[in-house]
């Protein structure tokens, strides 16, 4: 089996546990390099399968390399995945969580998650003006009448959103009122985001462009010792959203779909997302409204602008963001460090 990019992307994956779930992707991932980001207990040692080319970090490691700036990385917290981000050298990444499997699509086949994420990746995206069939570079489907011919070369596609069958992602009150709710609709389509439209980003499945938008890719400030969890990639997803907006490049979402294989507790998953409930009433319509410096052009500038805009815009609410704001300041500092500008 044909590997896209094999040597262009990384898998980064976070855990607290050994990786026996690699056993069932290594037709698909063996030919990649992982970075696995090892939560919680340092002296733990977790058994990666044999056979797959792996760097592991734990918090040890995170705090040897960043020093001061470890402090940004979340501590037990999946959001400690953008660590991998941030060390990985590669120009792609592709991320997801442990308790993911393959997927098949409605013919029986396993779906290679990899294959369509780089497809997203590597096909322009149309956030200027929606296509009623979808992603109109796939084959069988084009640009629909009345679509502008100045709009249909697209733009350049920053982050490729993965789906998931079986256990829906869903906020701790819809898990509760929907415990036996599982997702079984295969929808064979891909789309892009539309400009000034923001959207839910799950990190269990996703792609994105390194060089384009990593720099972004910032999970927050959750787990231990935070007033909130499980708002780490939707943090990420408003502001890189915000930040292609202003850069003109494309979110996708929709294709490919992993097997999502177990529901967390609601009443844990409650007590996380409470305060973030409440918060995003106020989160979204400062996304929604924030403007950044026409004249910047870079991700990493353009990241630190919209920490100092949360400080301002959103400290009012908690003290929270405050500190994320201090966060996002020294993940672009930690970023800067070990990815300096290559030379002209």
């Amino acid at each position: 089996m044909s590997a896209p990019l094999a040597d262009q992307l990384d898998i980064v994956i976070p855990t607290i546990r050994n990786l026996d779930f690699l056993e069932e992707w290594r037709p698909f991932f063996q030919p990649y390099h992982l970075i696995i980001v090892q939560d919680g207990d340092p002296t733990k040692k977790i058994h990666v399968p044999e056979g797959f080319d792996y760097e592991l970090y734990n918090r040890n490691d995170i705090e040897r390399i960043l020093g001061d700036k470890a402090w940004a990385i979340s501590f037990k917290d999946s959001a400690c995945r953008c660590f991998g981000f941030m060390v990985s050298k590669k120009k792609y990444i592709y991320t997801i969580d442990d308790d993911c499997f393959v997927a098949k699509d409605p013919s029986g086949k396993p779906i290679n998650v990899l294959e369509q994420h780089i497809k997203n990746l590597l096909t322009p995206s149309t956030p200027f003006f929606f296509n009623t069939l979808y992603d109109p570079y796939r084959e069988g489907a084009d640009f629909v009448r009345g679509y502008p011919f100045s709009l249909r070369e697209g733009v350049a596609t920053a982050t490729s959103h993965g789906l998931w069958l079986n256990i829906p992602d869903y906020d701790a009150p819809t898990q509760m009122v929907k415990p036996k709710e599982r997702n079984q609709r295969f929808v064979d389509a891909v789309m892009t985001v539309p400009k000034g439209t923001l959207y839910p980003m799950c990190g269990m499945n996703l792609a994105f462009d390194r060089e384009l938008i990593g720099a972004g890719m910032y999970f927050g400030l959750m787990g231990e010792g935070q007033p909130i969890g499980r708002y780490d990639d939707m943090w990420a997803g408003w502001c890189t959203k915000v930040i292609c907006d202003h850069l003109g490049v494309g979110c996708k979402t929709g294709l490919p779909y992993v097997w999502h294989s177990k529901a967390s507790n609601p009443f844990t998953n409650l007590r996380k997302e409470y305060k973030g409930i409440f918060w995003q009433e106020e989160i979204i319509p400062f996304f929604q409204n924030v403007t950044l410096s026409k004249t910047s052009t870079s991700v990493e500038d353009l990241y630190i602008e919209l920490a100092d805009k949360v400080r301002k815009g959103l400290g009012h609410i908690d003290p929270y963001f405050s500190k994320l704001a201090d966060g996002m300041v020294a993940w672009i500092e930690g970023w800067r460090m070990l990815n300096p500008p290559k030379a002209a």
